[in-house]
C-alpha cells in the first residue's frame, strides 16, 4: 500500500505546467543527431484541445534546433537571415524557422536589430510568429532589456521570454499571455564555450529545482569560429504545456542572437 501511494505522488509532480519534471541531478545529456538527415514527421491528427500546429510538441522532451550555414554571409562577412530547422530526437524535421528583417537593422544593428521569426510546419503553414523588438542587454539599462512575444497561432499571444536584470549571470523568464512568470532560465556566468556545450537551466520560480535545460551545442572549432551555424537542444519534460515549449524555441532564438551569433566580420 506505501508503495502505491509513493507511486501516486511521484506521478503527479509538480503543480501547473511543471507536472512530470525529471529529479533534478537526472543527467540530460543527449547527443546531437546529423544535422544533415532531413526525414520529413508526418503530422499527426490534432487532439483537438491544443493551439493548431503544437500538436507534435506534447509528446517531446527533447528539442533540436539546427542553424542553417549561411554560405553568402560566409563569404562576404555580412549579416545575413536566419533560417533553423527544428528538429526531434531523432533527427526528423518538425518546423522550420525563416528570420525577417530589413537589411538595414541587420547591418547597423547587429544582434540586437528587431525582427519576426515565423516557424512553419512541414505542411508550409505558419504556426508560430516569434517578434522580436529592438532593445538593450546591457545591465546599464535595466528598464529596456530584452524581450520576445510569442503568438501560437499568428495573431494568438501565449507567452513571452523577458530578460532579468542581474550582474552577473544571464537571466530570463519564461512567462504566459498574462506575463506572468512560469518558468527561469539561468545561464553561465561565461556563455563562451570553449570545447563544450554551453547550458542555460530551466528552473521553478524559486530557482530551487531544475526542470529542464537549454543547451548551445559545441560544433567544432572550425564551425564556431568561421560560421554562424548554431545547434541547440531544449531539455524538458514531456508534458510540459506546449505553449511554454512554444516559448522555449523562442528563447533558443534569443540566446543565439544574443550570445552567440557572429560572422568573419567581426574576427
Amino acid at each position: 500500500m506505501a508503495s502505491k501511494d509513493a507511486q501516486n505522488q511521484r506521478s503527479r509532480g509538480l503543480p501547473g505546467f511543471l507536472r512530470g519534471a525529471p529529479d533534478p541531478d537526472h543527467s540530460f545529456h543527449v547527443s546531437l543527431p546529423n544535422p544533415g538527415n532531413q526525414v520529413w514527421q508526418p503530422t499527426l491528427p490534432p487532439p483537438g484541445s491544443l493551439p493548431p500546429g503544437l500538436e507534435y510538441l506534447s509528446q517531446l522532451d527533447l528539442i533540436i534546433i539546427h542553424q542553417q550555414v549561411e554560405l553568402l554571409g560566409m563569404i562576404l562577412g555580412t549579416e545575413t537571415s536566419n533560417k533553423y530547422e527544428i528538429k526531434n530526437s531523432l533527427g526528423q524535421r518538425i518546423y522550420f524557422a525563416v528570420e525577417e528583417s530589413i537589411c538595414f537593422n541587420r547591418t547597423f544593428c547587429s544582434t540586437l536589430r528587431s525582427c519576426t521569426l515565423k516557424i512553419t510546419d512541414n505542411s508550409g503553414r505558419e504556426v508560430i510568429t516569434v517578434n522580436r523588438p529592438l532593445r538593450c542587454n546591457s545591465c546599464w539599462f535595466p528598464c529596456y532589456l530584452q524581450e520576445l512575444e510569442i503568438q501560437a497561432p499568428p495573431g494568438t499571444i501565449v507567452g513571452y521570454v523577458a530578460q532579468k536584470w542581474d550582474p552577473f549571470l544571464p537571466k530570463f523568464t519564461i512567462q504566459n499571455a498574462n506575463k506572468e512568470d512560469i518558468l527561469k532560465v539561468v545561464g553561465p556566468c561565461a556563455t563562451y564555450g570553449c570545447f563544450g556545450d554551453v547550458d542555460f537551466e530551466v528552473k521553478t520560480i524559486n530557482e530551487k529545482l531544475t526542470i529542464g535545460k537549454i543547451s548551445k551545442y559545441w560544433s567544432g572549432f572550425v564551425n564556431d569560429v568561421f560560421t554562424n551555424a548554431d545547434n541547440f537542444g531544449i531539455h524538458v519534460p514531456a508534458d510540459l504545456d506546449v505553449t511554454v515549449k512554444a516559448a522555449m524555441i523562442g528563447a533558443c532564438f534569443l540566446f543565439d542572437f544574443m550570445f552567440f551569433e557572429h560572422s568573419l566580420a567581426g574576427l
